[in-house]
């Protein structure tokens, strides 16, 4: 019963990763952040193996989805920290999410909540001429909270799905522990019926 609690659990667990990856996915998608795109690509399928892991009683799969957690954690930290600007980061580096080949921010700086978009006439001198200058006013919530939210959600699931995951591959290793103390399908100690003839045969007197 504790196994498949605990299975199950992981399961609607890595089930809620996919969900809020895919949906985190496709933002990225739109403000061309690659750094993010190629990491969430990863993680989609990291989960996707943990789950098959999980369902299939594979527990080195579900090993890997749990050592994956841990780096995935520590990614978004660094993506919290970027968008709020901890000590030498600046949110406007292209370095880092967009790997410097486009000026592209995150989806949600042009279109948050309540967020009002005025282009700027004339651009100034300065500003690429296949770049449009905008001024944002209005926000409800600034993008970079809005990064901070979605990165804060992943860790939390993360850090259930790292719990339970070691929990299970606990459960399975003690299950296959007790399954080969009693013998398993040893073939040595499988004996099959063997066939008698009741065949007697009797002489003949000519």
């Amino acid at each position: 019963m504790g196994c498949c609690s605990g299975r199950c659990t992981l399961a609607f667990i890595c089930g809620m990763q996919l969900i809020s990856i895919l949906e985190r996915q496709i933002f990225d998608f739109l403000g061309y952040q690659w750094a993010p795109i190629l990491t969430n690509f990863i993680h989609i399928i990291t989960v996707i193996l943990g789950l098959f892991g999980t369902v299939q009683f594979r527990p080195r799969y579900v090993t890997g989805y749990a050592v994956w957690l841990v780096l995935w954690v520590a990614w978004n930290v660094f993506i919290i920290c970027f968008y709020l600007e901890v000590g030498d980061l600046s949110k406007d580096t292209d370095l880092i999410m967009t790997f410097n080949i486009s000026m592209h921010r995150s989806w949600w700086m042009e279109n948050g909540p309540g967020c009002r978009v005025t282009p700027v006439t004339p651009p100034p001198s300065w500003a690429p001429e296949d770049h449009r200058y905008i001024s944002i006013a209005g926000c409800l919530l600034e993008y970079q909270y809005v990064e901070v939210a979605h990165s804060s959600l992943q860790i939390i699931l993360a850090l259930a799905g790292f719990i339970y995951a070691c929990y299970v591959v606990k459960l399975i290793s003690e299950e296959e522990d007790s399954f080969d103390f009693i013998g398993g399908f040893d073939s040595y100690g499988y004996q099959g019926p063997q066939k008698t003839s009741h065949l007697q045969l009797q002489p003949m007197y000519m």
